[in-house]
């Protein structure tokens, strides 16, 4: 197996680096402007394993999009709400937003399609989305274990409802529903207890109402409350893609480590993806964050002994979970992560996944159904780092290599998934 040896700093970092567009954003977006009135356009936009599945499960539903690489540039040519495919074969990898949102879009056919993904992908539950669909008169079945991938989907659109769920595994089954609401017969309620991530529910909202399309929300402690007034239609329109917080949370963690600074341009205090805000974690461990409105600017501490362990609960950012684990091991003291649960249901079990990785390092690790504790280690120890094709470990991991001689990230291709470049950014950061 391949694997991708980190150098470690050799001096305190000082960079200003850019990072490739949000892949939440972006197939946000596509999936939005798949169902709009007109031709959208998205600049800025990422390409990677993630958001190139979505625009083929597009394409298989007779969208028509254009790809422009070299510029990061997407035209989508609307159906206006009608699918035009009345049959097809779905293949979403291990892409939850893609498997997610076009299972909701296909509701919206007046065909039958199936919607299928990787050995792992079959293993990550739909169970809850499945069931909120069909309260709105969605005919959908499974093709194998009960619950899980691949699915069949019967189109003939959403009729108004009433939907409750509660502690759905992704917010993502949320968002799917969210974006496909504007096209039912009538309103659409949701009601969601025990939400997890829910900026990323303000998000999608954001993103609809850049549409055109409005929609009522309500947030009381753990419950969230949506109406998506029907029928509405989504408008066309030029569109820039943030870059991707989740994926910046890299360089805001590496002068944490390493000490120094690092600057991630074009993503600033006017975002609106809630994982802008892991800066402010780091400043909780003792870093110092200068934030504006397009540029955040994260400094390490004065000694490696400033940084300091905490406790905290990353519901609401949980993809920054690993990052957060990784800067842990350097830290003085324990580390806990609380109230991520989700993170055993993703690309990989993640709680699993860092807890062995983590103890190759020479950390002790505790983990729970939805926690997990990290002590630093009394000595480093190199290792070479599975990565258990989830493209967050191995860029999390990267992060150890800053400070520990001999670490190797195998089988780095998988990055691919969101960011196909990763490791020459991080290189560059601090060559």
């Amino acid at each position: 197996m391949k694997s991708k040896r980190i150098q470690p700093a050799t001096r305190p970092l000082d960079a200003a680096v850019s990072v490739p567009g949000s892949k939440s954003l972006t197939n946000r977006a596509l999936a939005i402007a798949a169902l709009a009135d007109g031709t959208t356009t998205l600049s800025d936009a990422l390409y990677s394993d993630d958001t190139e599945l979505m625009i083929a499960c597009l394409q298989v539903l007779g969208i028509r999009v254009e790809t422009d690489l070299e510029g990061c540039r997407m035209v989508v040519h609307g159906c206006g709400g009608n699918i035009p495919a009345t049959d097809g074969e779905l293949f979403c990898g291990n892409s939850g937003t893609t498997i997610r949102f076009c299972t909701a879009l296909c509701t919206l056919g007046k065909g039958q399609y199936t919607l299928d993904g990787n050995d792992r992908m079959r293993q990550r539950p739909i169970a809850d989305l499945v069931g909120a669909l069909r309260a709105t008169g969605a005919v959908i079945g499974y093709e194998g274990a009960e619950g899980f991938p691949p699915v069949t989907v019967r189109g003939g659109g959403m009729r108004t409802s009433k939907i409750t769920m509660i502690a759905p595994p992704s917010s993502q089954y949320v968002s799917a529903i969210l974006m496909a609401a504007p096209y039912a017969t009538g309103d659409i309620f949701l009601e969601i207890k025990e939400t997890i991530s829910a900026p990323y529910l303000s998000m999608t909202t954001r993103m609809m109402e850049a549409f055109g399309v409005s929609v009522i929300s309500r947030q009381t402690d753990s419950t969230m409350r949506f109406v998506v007034p029907a029928p509405q239609r989504y408008v066309a329109g030029n569109h820039v893609i943030e870059p991707d917080a989740s994926n910046a949370s890299y360089f805001f963690a590496a002068p944490a480590i390493a000490g120094g600074q690092i600057t991630v341009k074009n993503l600033g205090t006017e975002s609106i993806q809630g994982d802008v805000r892991f800066a402010g974690v780091l400043e909780q461990m003792g870093c110092r964050v200068e934030r504006k409105p397009d540029v955040t600017t994260v400094r390490g501490p004065d000694t490696p002994s400033g940084l300091k362990g905490i406790d905290i609960d990353l519901n609401d950012m949980p993809d920054t979970a690993q990052t957060l684990a990784v800067v842990a091991l350097f830290a003085d003291g324990p580390t806990i992560i609380r109230n991520v649960g989700s993170l055993r249901v993703k690309e990989t079990d993640r709680l699993s996944a860092l807890s062995k990785e983590l103890k190759k390092l020479g950390a002790g690790v505790y983990t729970t159904e939805d926690s997990i504790e990290i002590t630093p280690p009394t000595a480093y120890q190199p290792a070479s780092i599975h990565t258990y094709d989830d493209h967050r470990m191995a860029m999390s991991f990267a992060l150890a290599g800053l400070r520990i001689e001999g670490v190797e990230i195998e089988d780095p291709t998988c990055v691919n998934k969101t960011f196909p470049d990763f490791f020459d950014r991080f290189e560059a950061m601090y060559d």
